[in-house]
Parts: structure tokens; sequence; C-alpha cells
């Protein structure tokens, strides 16, 4: 038999799908998934989808600082993406006077785009399989042993395969949980600049309440640039630098859509983990995400107060606030979904297939049984580790203070004073960035209520020694509320972390005691050093022992699965996707139908004046009440459409990503999944899954006719016919 590796384009490309599930790599579209494609509507030829010797599509999509997709929309590198992509740059481009953020913005010439230093664009250039050197070196090791030479081997192949002097990075994936090994050779792009942005209102219309929700009236869509030296080249920003110029753009068109009609979406899906198994989904369901939601509730209610007072406070925690509250909505919905839809039951009952196929076949029959003990061993910490991440580190301050323990080390462990000295001019730089961001009134409250609550909600038995007892003898009773904020008002008040010249005194002659003897150091240091000691190698255990079950029930998935002709495809790893499907409306529940798209009226049915959600500007309100739509309206829907929705499968990362018509033109941004279906990072429902996403004839009309912003439209390929 040969080895695994070399089957794996088998199991990817030969065998069928089910509905539109499936995110699949470009670079293997086998003939099965390609003619699927073909019968659903695709007028492209394979290579016009994706080819390294010419241009093709996958040549316009971009990964965008890391973070979310973009695609190139005309000869001069423009760049469309979500709003809350650049919500940042956004935010950060922006004062009380000039309110961005608030006002939109757009570039008028190219001397008015704004620098945006925190994102970059990176093209794919290819995709290499580079399984055989990987497993060659793997040989037979298995568990932590196979994982760590595993990245000792990437780490080597990465750097074999890039080159920083011409911006070419290589990253390699493991795909299928280990099973098979992909490189992704990128060029970054680092001159990207702010072209334009609807304002808030418009581009997060519906906030909160409105969020993984259809039916859906977000413009979440923002502009930016990507520019090359003059020679052609990736650079830094310069004032001497040029527009880029693309091997590929995106037209653009206005034709409008229809239900049933093709879409494909390319872009950069985050993580899935379709294979998951039972114990996983139940640990969520019992303990990972009510935790998580718990947390965040807590710090989305502190930062909430405090940004209805003040624009400029609302401006500082403006990022940090939605990135927080989209995933507070997201794993309360996925846990709701993954119970409604008994996802859990059917993980069981794969599984009980797998381990009757696997009887009597050594390397997988004991797989769940080993998997059983692993998460029996880990399931009463799993608590605590989630108290740290969203909890404790959900402190602003606290999380900046753990950072320190970087120069506590090279003071009090290395004593060397080059250690010291670098460790404490990467602490002045994060300080720099942290004190921007920093609004001591709402953190205060967060440290206050997160300490009580680790308090009630952990085991006493897991807490730091002495730390509470310390909170006790000074500041009062432990189970009342009162003592916790008066233990975080003392932080606050006596940290050098927050006094400038406290900090630089120390900066400039760094000293140990200074440090552990700081209140918010010692607060971070005593719940991370608490879990560094006793849980992380247990942590550490029970992901190697995870990790390889998993890698082994892909693996013997895949040879069970091949006699019943069935197609599997790699979960996301933030590398290049492309997934297929339909404009399409749907049942949600019994006597409930719900349309293919949604319009300018429906914007107007949910505006409400003054509202933090649903206000909308003055001109826009005048434009829409006036139908003032001009090339832009849907003749059928004698309106404007604003969003629709189709059946292909996405996650987070694919945030700006082009959805494509059958003949390669762009039609739309995806930026949400709709509330049904929240548990699609698990489990993909056929029925119910839809891509939600902005029109980009809304785009437009926002840029043309709510912009005034003529030249960007001109700047585009408009297909009419």
């Amino acid at each position: 038999m040969k080895r695994l590796f070399l089957s794996l384009t088998l199991v990817v490309s030969l065998f069928r799908s089910y509905a539109d599930e499936g995110m699949w790599l470009p670079m293997l579209l086998g003939k099965q998934v390609y003619n699927d494609m073909v019968k659903r509507g695709l007028k492209l030829s394979k290579e016009q989808l994706y080819s390294v010797n010419k241009a093709s599509i996958k040549d316009a999509i971009i990964i965008f600082g890391g973070f979310c997709t973009g695609e190139i929309v005309s000869n001069q590198g423009l760049i469309f993406t979500n709003h809350h992509c650049g919500y940042d740059v956004i935010a950060s481009a922006s004062s009380v006077d000039k309110n961005y953020l608030r006002d939109g913005f757009y570039a008028k010439s190219r001397e008015e785009e704004i620098p945006a230093a925190s994102v970059y664009a990176e093209f794919l250039l290819r995709i290499e399989d580079v399984t055989k050197q990987v497993e060659d070196s793997i040989g037979n090791l298995t568990g932590a042993e196979r994982a760590q030479r595993a990245a000792q081997v990437i780490a080597a192949l990465n750097a074999k395969m890039s080159d920083p002097g011409k911006s070419i990075a290589t990253r390699i994936s493991a795909v299928f949980k280990g099973n098979q090994f992909l490189a992704f050779v990128y060029q970054r792009y680092n001159d990207v600049r702010l072209v334009g942005a609807p304002p808030e209102s418009v581009g997060k219309y519906g906030g909160d309440t409105d969020n993984w929700e259809w039916p859906r009236h977000t413009g979440d869509f923002s502009v930016f640039r990507a520019y090359m030296s003059k020679d052609g080249k990736p650079a830094q920003y310069s004032t001497e630098n040029i527009p880029l110029k693309p091997k590929y753009f995106l037209p653009v068109s206005i034709k409008g859509i229809r239900d049933g009609d093709y879409a494909m979406i390319y872009g950069y899906p985050g993580s899935t983990n379709r294979y998951e198994t039972s114990y996983g989904v139940k640990q969520k369901i019992d303990i990972t995400n009510p935790s998580l939601v718990s947390l965040r509730d807590m710090r989305l209610k502190y930062m909430f107060a405090e940004m209805t007072k003040d624009p400029a406070i609302k401006l500082k925690l403006a990022s940090d606030y939605a990135n927080i509250a989209n995933y507070w909505k997201f794993f309360d919905g996925e846990t709701k979904q993954l119970i409604k839809y008994h996802v859990y039951d059917q993980k069981v009952a794969q599984e009980e297939k797998f381990m009757t196929w696997a009887k009597g076949k050594p390397e997988f029959e004991n797989i769940f049984t080993d998997l059983a003990k692993a998460y029996d061993a880990w399931r009463p910490y799993v608590k605590h580790q989630v108290y740290i991440n969203e909890g404790i580190f959900g402190s602003p301050l606290i999380a900046f203070a753990a950072s320190l323990q970087q120069v506590e080390n090279a003071i009090v462990k290395s004593g060397k004073s080059a250690d010291i000295s670098k460790a404490i001019e990467a602490a002045n730089e994060q300080r720099s960035e942290f004190i921007k961001s920093e609004h001591v009134p709402s953190d205060q409250k967060i440290l206050a209520a997160v300490l009580y609550k680790f308090y009630n909600d952990i085991d006493k038995s897991q807490h730091p020694i002495g730390f509470y007892e310390g909170i006790k003898g000074t500041f009062g009773d432990l189970n009342d509320t009162a003592t916790y904020a008066k233990y975080a008002a003392n932080v606050f008040s006596n940290t050098m972390l927050l006094d400038s010249v406290k900090w630089n005194a120390f900066a400039k002659n760094p000293d140990g005691n200074t440090l552990q003897s700081d209140p918010a150091y010692a607060t971070a240091s005593a719940f991370v050093k608490n879990f560094q000691g006793k849980y992380l190698p247990m942590l550490q255990q029970f992901n190697a022992r995870n990790n390889e079950a998993g890698r082994l029930y892909i693996k013997g998935s895949m040879l069970m699965d091949t006699a019943k002709a069935r197609k599997m495809y790699p979960d996301a790893t933030f590398t290049m996707r492309v997934s297929f499907g339909n404009v399409k409306s749907y049942v949600p529940r019994d006597a409930m139908r719900y349309n293919y798209q949604t319009t300018m009226k429906g914007v107007l049915e949910k505006y409400k004046p003054g509202d933090y959600e649903f206000d909308l500007p003055e001109k826009f309100l005048e434009l829409a009440r006036k139908k003032d739509y001009g090339q832009y309206a849907d003749k059928t829907a004698n309106d404007l459409v604003v969003g629709f929705i189709t059946t292909n499968d996405i996650t987070g990362g694919n945030s700006g990503s082009p959805v494509i018509d059958a003949n390669g033109n762009l039609i739309g941004l995806a930026f949400d999944g709709n509330y049904e279906a929240l548990s699609h990072k698990i489990a993909f429902d056929k029925d119910l899954n839809r891509s939600i996403c902005v029109d980009v004839r809304y785009v437009l009309w926002c840029i043309d006719k709510l912009g005034g912003a003529g030249n960007i439209i001109r700047e585009l390929k408009l297909v009419r016919q």
C-alpha cells in the first residue's frame, strides 16, 4: 500500500460532497469538484480559477492585515474589504475633530489617502505539497515527539522557501490534523493606505442587535490601496511609491442577482474543526463556551457604559469592543445550535461506526479509549484556562503586566545587561501601544469583576496560593464585591505601569524587587505563575494526546471512507480556499421564509433617530427617501439592494471575501454568517447555512452618491450587461 500522504489528493478530489459544504483548496480542485461547480453554473475554466503560470482569480485575492480577506478591484491596486476589517485603521485615523469613524471618509485624490501602518496586503504566489519532506523527517514518531519534530522541520522548510529580500514568506500549513503538509508562498506589500469608508452608522448598521442575523442591512465595506516602489517591488511606506500594478483584478458587476444564481467565494477562512470528536463538542457545550460568553458579557457591560458617556471614549474603545462583541454572540449562538441540532449525538454515532471498523487494527482501535482518559484528566481545569485567557487577561492592564514576565526573567534569571536591555526595549514598545488604548475606568471595573468571578467560579484548590487571603486581610470580605472594587482601585492608583515617571525610572534602572512588588504585575504574576507551574504541563499533555488522537482519527476515517466514496476536505487553516453555491432563500423555522435579498426599504424601516445601532446620517436619509439610486438601482425590486445570502461555506477570516458570479465578476462582499447555523465551525448545516453578503451595488452607491467619491467609481471596470 502507498503511504497515506500520497493518496490524500485522491481523497480530496475524487469523491462527491454534500450540498454546498466544503472550503476547497484551489490547487486541489479535482475533476469531480470542478464538474460540480460547472453544474451549479460556473462559466470559467479551472486555469482561470487558479494558475501558477498565468494570471487568475487567485491573484486578485489578498490576506488583508493577517486577519481578513480583501480583493483587488482595479489596475491601480484598489482593495475592497469589510468595514469591520478596516475598523481599527479608521478609528486610529480619527480624532474628535476629524471623526472618520462617525462621519465616513473618502480620499478624492491619492494625496488624501491615509497610511495604514497596521495592515498589509499579502498575495499567494503558489501552493506546494511538502508532505513527503515532512513525513520523511518525522518517520514513525508519535504524540509530542512527532509534533516537536514536525515543528522543527516546518520551520526549516519555511526559512528555506522564503526570501525576505523580496518580501516573500512561506508558511507551511498542516491540514487534515497533520496528515498532510502544504507550503503557501506569499508576497507581502506593506504600504497600504485607507481610501474610503462609510460612516460607522452605515458600516455597522444594526450593531450587536443584528450581528449574525438575517435579514441584514449593513454596509460592511471599506476601501484601501496597495502601493509598490517605482521599480515595481514591495516597499515600506514612502511618498515616492506608486499604486500597485496587480497581476489580476476583479471586474465589478452591477447587473444584479436573482435567487438561484451561481455564487463563488474566495478567501482565507480562519479555522474550523469539522472533524472534532464528541468529547470536544461536549466540553465546548458544558464548559468552554458558557464561560467565555459570561466573561465577555461582563467586559462588554463595563466598556459600553463608558462609551456612551463621551465620543472620545467611544473612539478609544470602539475597536476592542467590536472584537469582543463579535465572538461573544458567536459562541453563545454556537452552543445553542450545537444543542439544538444534536451535534454531540451525531458525533457519537460517527465514532461508534469508526470503532466498529477499527476493531483488530492496532493503530486505530484504542483511539477513543485513550481520548476519553485524556478529556477526563483535563476536564477539571478547563474553566480555569478560560478564566485566565478571557478573564484575567480580559483586563488590558493585567494582560500587559503579564507580558512583563520576560523582563523579570531577564533581570532575575539571566542577569545579563544585554538581555535586560532587550527586554526593556520590547516592554517600552508594548507599553506605548497599551497606553494609547487603555481606558482606566472601564478596565478597573473589569479587574474587580473578574477577580470576584474567579474567586467564586474556580475551585478553591486551584486559586493562586495566598492571593485571595492577601486581599481579605487588607480589603475585606471575599464574598463582597466592594472588596474587589477597593483592591482594583489600589492596583490602578499605585502601579508604575500607568505612571510614566515611575515607569521611566524603572526602565532606566531595572530592578526585580521593584517589578515584583508592583501591584499590577503582582496580580498578573500570581495567576500566570500559578497556571504555568501547576496546570500548563497538564494542558500540554492533554493537547499532545488530543492532537495525536485527532490525527489518527482522520487517517483512519480516510481509509474507512475511501470504500464509501465520501469526499473529505481539510479544515480551514487561514489558507486560501474557494467555496461554491448559490444565492438562495431559506426557511429557518416553521411558517417562516427569508428572502434572498434585503433592500433600502428595510434600512428605513429599522431606522431609529439617535439610536446607537439604528441611526443614519441626514444625507443618507435624504437620498434614500428620494430613491436617488442612479445606476445602482435594481429594476426588478424597484429599490436599492443592500444585502443578499448564499449557500457558500465560510467562517471567520472570510470577512471581506469577494462573492463572485459565474463569469468571474464581483457581486458582493461576504461579511457574516446566519444565527441558525452558528455551529458551522464544527458542523455544517446543509439546509440552514447561509453566508451574509453586502451587495456591491450598495457599496458603490455609498461611495458614489453618499460619499461623492466618483473618482473611485471611475477606477473600476463596471459590468452592466
